[in-house]
């Protein structure tokens, strides 16, 4: 039998307002790509300003602009800093607060610039060949510390640099030789080059490649906020590397730490699992870090870690606590650390002391925190907030407590006119008796006396999850505008619910996770105001494989959205590029454990393919590599499946052009519209 329990997440709204939002037009994807994203707030080291990065979808270019952002710690309307350049993000105070360096691409290249507070006086500080980015500038305000992809026969001499760029550029054979893996990534094929870390002088003078090798620096997976950090006195570097002989095999980053001014780097963590996104505390006494224990094992419980600089004991902070650490931040005294913590769908924060003992909640609710940061008298801390209906703003809050306040208003005009609608939340039993969450968004207008399609979405993965944040590649909110009543379950392996329910999908792909799944349509369709004959699925990457395996395991959908999804295991553990992840979830490549694979592979159960599927893949997406998405459609096509096939040339796991983003939208919901609305 399945129990479900549904309760609002704004009752007391809800009554109030039924009537005003009757006015209101249903949120659309063509909304959703007019909103102004808000990202990356640093706030001054005089505490008065907030620098932050605002884009601004172009759909007729099919880009997506960025630019800087100023507002005072009392709001009012933002000031636009940058107008030049497409590129215009990272913004990092000066110490003096008089100056912002940011990265830009206005001479034609990524580079790191320098403005004034009010934005005057820009100009340009490094032009390196290989470009610049991801800058940081030491607490003197004498150096900056910057990624850039050198050639390690190189390293930071920019003549050798160009002149190596220059004969790739002109060589006319264009071909790839490699002799060891991880020779692609995400989007990108692994070419000469490697990313380092360099410093420079502000002046732009001096440039030293602080991490030379044959290593990415910090690597390109299993990053953190920030990979890198500088320590309050200016003289060392801590960062991430994976020194491991063969990086596609091994999870296991650690931290290292360098001179400034150049030298022989020093291993300072030795788990087994990955360290990363190294904090120096203000006093100077300590490092935070956030660690795994278990080997090639990238969705294991991350810990916050504390290195006494002094002795090399290192404390673990967090161990009592089942939950992932996200981000994190030091108070100004360096007594205590605040982080961010994900449960049941919810980003909150928490606290605990650097030397240890009880952790303290500090704030939760229906939303999603980051971005955490305090005035240097440790009096206000400002953070971005979101939740699934309300995309991110910035916010002051001061840390004796109170309300929050919001320092900005960018999206409040074009939201006002449309309805966007609270998630809630139900709960059900699966057929081993583990409770299930899923979030529900009721379309516009929602009467209870009335019945709605439904569509199922299923998040990527798999250790991901649904909950109180905002999208804007599977933005639920156009699904309920479009009159759907969408559902978003977290099904075994979802994060938020402790690491023995994440854990419990390794191994187990197509077996608790989709009767977890079931659980939550048998109670959906129970629903009164459900019509149980109209309701489709979707879902991406994982979510995408667990659509392949509806294809094979059930009919009660009238329609499937399959993205970038894994359709045969065996084939896709030997053309993927982090080789860990199959071979933890999976107990090895499928030579070693063929029986696993055939076991939980939808490839193995074409014979069962009955639902019209739609199919979509990026052609530059190597996580997933589209021979998924071609073998998936194949298999339909020859089964007599009602199926169609999209490819975007250029985009890979996710699509992020606003152009193509429209173009998805536009499609997805037009293939659940054809065959659920029958």
């Amino acid at each position: 039998m399945v129990f479900m329990r549904l309760w609002w997440a704004a009752p007391a709204l809800c009554g109030l307002c039924c009537a005003a939002l009757a006015q209101k037009q249903p949120f659309t994807a063509d909304t959703l790509l007019k909103i102004q994203r808000i990202s990356d707030p640093a706030l001054s080291p005089n505490g008065r300003l907030v620098a932050f990065t605002v884009t601004t979808p172009d759909l007729v270019k099919n880009t997506k602009p960025e630019q800087i952002y100023v507002v005072g710690m009392e709001g009012g309307t933002p000031r636009q800093l940058t107008q030049d350049g497409t590129v215009n993000e990272r913004p990092r105070w000066s110490p003096d607060s008089r100056q912002i360096y940011f990265v830009s691409n206005r001479g034609g290249s990524s580079q790191i610039w320098v403005m004034d507070a009010d934005g005057r006086n820009a100009r340009q500080v490094t032009h390196f060949s290989t470009e610049a980015s991801g800058e940081l500038v030491s607490p003197d305000g004498k150096k900056l510390v910057f990624q850039s992809s050198v050639y390690p026969e190189c390293n930071e001499d920019d003549v050798c640099n160009k002149r190596a760029l220059d004969e790739e550029a002109q060589n006319k054979v264009k071909v790839r030789i490699y002799t060891s893996l991880l020779f692609r990534h995400w989007t990108e094929w692994q070419g000469k080059r490697r990313q380092h870390l360099l410093s420079v002088n502000v002046d732009g003078t001096d440039v030293k490649d602080l991490t030379p090798g044959p290593r990415d620096v910090p690597p390109f997976s299993l990053g953190g906020p920030d990979d890198y950090a500088i320590s309050p006195d200016s003289t060392e570097l801590a960062f991430v590397m994976n020194s491991d002989p063969e990086p596609a095999l091994s999870t296991n980053s650690d931290i290292y730490t360098v001179p400034m001014e150049g030298g022989d780097a020093k291993k300072i963590t030795i788990g087994l699992g990955a360290d990363n996104s190294p904090s120096y505390s203000p006093d100077g006494k300590y490092l935070a870090f956030r660690s795994q224990q278990r080997a090639g094992y990238e969705s294991d419980r991350w810990r916050l870690m504390a290195l006494e600089r002094a002795t090399g004991k290192t404390s673990n902070l967090t161990e009592g606590l089942d939950r992932w650490v996200g981000s994190f931040t030091w108070s100004p005294d360096s007594t205590r650390i605040f982080f961010t913590v994900e449960d049941r769908g919810r980003t909150g924060l928490q606290m605990v002391s650097a030397t240890g003992g009880g952790l303290r909640n500090i704030i939760s609710g229906p939303s999603s925190l980051d971005d955490v940061q305090f005035t240097s008298d440790g009096r206000t801390m400002i953070y971005s907030e979101e939740s699934g209906s309300r995309p991110a703003e910035i916010f002051r809050v001061n840390s004796s407590g109170g309300n929050s306040f919001a320092l900005t208003h960018l999206n409040d005009a074009l939201l006002s006119r449309v309805q966007l609608t609270p998630l809630e939340e139900m709960s059900v039993e699966s057929v081993d008796r583990t409770r299930i969450s899923a979030f529900v968004v009721k379309p516009p207008g929602f009467r209870e006396t009335e019945r709605y399609p439904v569509v199922f979405l299923i998040h990527g993965g798999p250790q991901g999850s649904w909950g109180e944040d905002w999208s804007y590649r599977w933005n639920a909110q156009v699904f309920a505008g479009a009159g759907y009543l969408v559902v978003m379950p977290n099904p075994r392996g979802s994060t938020g619910y402790g690491q023995k329910f994440i854990d419990d999908i390794n191994g187990d792909w197509g077996g608790k996770p989709y009767d977890d799944l079931m659980a939550v349509v048998d109670a959906v369709s129970a629903l009164k105001y459900v019509d149980p004959d109209k309701m489709a699925a979707a879902g991406a990457s994982y979510g995408g494989y667990m659509i392949d395996w509806i294809l094979g395991h059930t009919t009660r959908f009238k329609a499937l959205v399959s993205h970038d999804g894994v359709f045969d295991l065996r084939s896709m553990a030997a053309s993927t590029e982090e080789l860990w992840f199959p071979i933890w979830e999976f107990h090895g490549m499928p030579w070693d454990n063929p029986d696993m694979y055939a076991k939980w592979s939808p490839s193995y159960f074409v014979k069962e393919f009955k639902t019209p599927t739609l199919v979509i893949h990026g052609e530059e997406d190597y996580r997933v590599p589209i021979s998924q998405g071609l073998q998936l459609f194949t298999a339909l096509q020859v089964q007599k499946v009602p199926s169609k096939l999209i490819e975007f040339r250029e985009e890979g796991h996710w699509v992020l052009k606003p152009a193509d983003s429209a173009q998805w939208y536009r499609e997805v919901l037009d293939w659940i519209a054809e065959w659920v609305q029958k």
